[in-house]
């Protein structure tokens, strides 16, 4: 048999096994390998996020971003109907807490009527309550089309469905990528144990994007630097005081949305995330740490800049990390009534940023072409809802720098 794959993909977290499905479908003839360094797919941020199908209300209008959140969020909805992916379509509210925020809960609306969010709705601080009955606020939107997944079991299940296709398609597990080369019109795709050939090359890295497009001779400025987040959860008895989801009005001065509670598909709640500089990219626990990971972010100026910019809002992230008690603090200003015996620590994620050497996030989704390789090297929040609208656009890219006709 011929060794030589049509495509290879490196990075099995959700938006490889998207395009791997996305490609294979299309492409039934054609040999894929799908190559990851885990034992199991999506156990990075795919597996360790918030589960949430986000609906497009905070997204610039026309951006990759909002398109494709609106996009994908219909094609994943459909997908996990199809093939029995647990989700729930539940809904959540935007709650304003302060009237100074009300400002920005209009802009979110906004973008939300601007993105074709539908049913989106503005609500009153007793129709809050007749939604999430111990929440407080002075004003909110309702946002009936965001969602809750099991984003592991959609992942597992686009391959699974993939490689029903083609027989000689493969996945590769416990393969890490140390290198890339191109060797007569062909990728070399060398991992520390086999060396896969492939005519062309698809890169879904996710926190190691950037050191794989290097790899592969992409002269890439920006770096991509870590930032860890904690959840609490909510013990047994004070499950019932969530229904669904519930997120505040972010700070538009800070990147990330704010702590928000999150019903998940198995019942338990998630309180979180913050978000604080991880000394491993892949590190999990708030005392991993990875000297090659540590050096590379801060002998970078970009994490600098960032540092500089929001010194404020990091030394309170880094407060609350250590501290239960502040954590409890930022939460009850969603839900007044909660204690610190309804609270417990729970998960962590690690996400992966795109920073520009000024330290400005690279906020949309950003994929570029070269030498036979396509490198998805920005895919931030809400790249997990939108996998199946990115693998679509891979495809489509493919089918024109890859001279693979229809």
């Amino acid at each position: 048999m011929d060794d030589t794959y049509d495509i290879a993909i490196v990075g099995g977290g959700i938006v490889g096994a998207a395009t791997f499905y996305q490609l294979q479908k299309k492409f039934s003839n054609r040999k894929l390998v799908l190559i990851e360094k885990e034992d199991l797919l999506a156990k990075h941020q795919t597996g360790n996020n918030s589960g949430v199908i986000h609906s497009g209300l905070y997204y610039t209008p026309g951006s990759n971003k909002a398109r494709n959140c609106v996009r994908g969020r219909h094609e994943l909805v459909d997908f996990s109907k199809k093939y029995k992916v647990n989700h729930d379509v539940c809904g959540k509210v935007v709650v304003a807490t302060d009237v100074k925020e009300i400002k920005f809960l209009d802009k979110i609306y906004q973008n939300g009527i601007a993105n074709n969010t539908e049913g989106i709705e503005r609500i009153s601080p007793s129709q809050i309550k007749e939604i999430e009955p111990y929440v407080k606020g002075v004003s909110g939107i309702w946002v009936p089309c965001t969602g809750i997944i099991d984003y592991v079991e959609a992942a597992q299940k686009m391959i699974e469905v993939a490689c029903a296709v083609n027989k000689n398609s493969k996945i590769l597990l416990s393969h890490e990528v140390v290198k890339i080369e191109n060797s007569d019109g062909l990728k070399l795709i060398k991992t520390k144990d086999v060396t896969v050939r492939s005519k062309y090359l698809i890169v879904c890295g996710g926190l190691q994007a950037d050191r794989l497009a290097k790899s592969d001779g992409i002269p890439l400025k920006e770096k991509v630097v870590g930032f860890r987040g904690d959840y609490y959860e909510l013990e047994d008895h004070a499950k019932q005081m969530v229904k669904n989801l519930i997120y505040p009005v972010p700070d538009p001065a800070f990147p990330f949305l704010g702590v928000h509670f999150t019903r998940m598909v198995n019942g338990d709640v998630e309180c979180g995330p913050n978000a604080v500089f991880s000394f491993k990219r892949e590190g999990y626990n708030k005392t991993d740490f990875s000297w090659n990971d540590t050096l590379d972010a801060l002998t970078y100026s970009g994490t600098w800049q960032l540092f500089f910019k929001n010194a404020s809002y990091g030394i309170n992230e880094y407060r609350r990390a250590f501290s239960k008690k502040l954590f409890l603090k930022t939460l009850q200003k969603l839900i007044p009534s909660l204690k610190m015996s309804d609270i417990k620590p729970g998960r962590a994620g690690v996400r992966a940023l795109l920073l520009g050497q000024n330290g400005e996030t690279k906020d949309d989704f950003r994929i570029e072409y070269s030498q036979n390789s396509i490198h998805v090297l920005n895919a931030p929040s809400p790249a997990a809802t939108a996998c199946l609208a990115i693998g679509n656009d891979i495809r489509e890219m493919a089918i024109k720098k890859f001279d693979l006709g229809n």
